[in-house]
């Protein structure tokens, strides 16, 4: 009985040895096949993808396209050897699909890790920390101070960006759907607010500040004080690449890791106002597979 035993865990270890030889096995080949970097070096050009939603990422009056973001990837870029980036412009809710199709190479747009996004996309070391924040109208006539009120008060319509965490939580906190009113990107969230077809446009502290200070004519400014939910935690935002672009992810995080924090990082963030109290230091987790 015990020479019985002792050989089936003799073949459990050997199956176990084997299937794990061949994970790694699969591993291996799969960065000895990834031509990713090397594609785009030869390609002299990087596709970029990029949703409006200031301070990460907007055009500027001429049309250029400027935020957090995109004037990070483009240093990246010209640091991997690509000579030229091309942008392209889309919903917020349509960038991991664009990604995942291969219609475009990397997501630079402040986008928060997830884990559900984490599933479909290999992230880059964090760029930024940011908390919640709420723009409504001048002088917040709801008096709303609590993501809390979001939720308790069914009379509410928020505005947020379709596929945005700010709407993954309002509805895992119970927030009926019917509430919601989904918008492509920033600038059409603050329209609804303006119009009054949304009382509020929940969004990141750093987008609501940015657009308190430049849209002063329209009447809107950042709840404040505005107190997230209590089991909220910062969001990290960072570029996002495809599963399989394990090389171009690899040497875009060096180069990161070797900029981030930087005097000419801090010059850079400044632009748009944001601090190194802002940026992860040190990042917080790896890029690969972080949640």
């Amino acid at each position: 009985m015990g020479n019985r035993s002792d050989t089936r865990k003799r073949a459990l270890v050997a199956v176990v040895a084997i299937c794990g030889a061949a994970v790694f096995a699969g591993v291996w080949l799969a960065r000895e096949r990834d031509a990713s970097l090397s594609r785009l070096q030869r390609q002299g050009a990087v596709r970029i993808g990029y949703a409006v939603e200031p301070p990460y990422a907007f055009l500027t009056p001429d049309g250029e396209v400027t935020g957090e973001a995109p004037e990070i990837a483009a240093r990246m870029a010209a640091r991997l050897g690509i000579a030229r980036v091309d942008w392209c412009g889309m919903e917020f809710g349509a960038l991991i699909d664009e990604l995942e199709a291969g219609h475009i190479d990397v997501i630079a747009a402040g986008l928060f890790r997830t884990p559900e996004r984490a599933r479909r996309v290999c992230f880059s070391l964090p760029t930024l920390q940011v908390c919640p924040g709420l723009l409504v109208a001048k002088g917040n006539p709801l008096k709303l101070h609590a993501e809390r009120q979001l939720v308790t008060n069914g009379a509410l319509r928020v505005a947020v960006l379709s596929g945005s965490v700010e709407e993954r939580r309002l509805l895992q906190a119970g927030v009926d759907a019917g509430r919601l009113v989904g918008v492509p990107d920033a600038l059409t969230g603050k329209a609804a607010v303006v119009a009054g077809v949304a009382d509020a446009l929940a969004l990141s502290l750093p987008s609501v500040k940015w657009m308190s200070k430049q849209d002063i004519l329209t009447g809107l400014e950042g709840a404040q004080p505005f107190v997230p939910l209590a089991a909220h935690e910062p969001g990290y935002a960072a570029f996002a690449f495809r599963k399989q672009d394990l090389r171009l992810r690899a040497a875009w995080d060096r180069a990161l890791s070797d900029f981030l924090a930087t005097p000419e990082h801090q010059a850079l963030i400044a632009r748009f106002g944001l601090t190194v109290a802002d940026v992860p230091v040190p990042p917080a987790g790896r890029g690969e597979g972080a949640e």
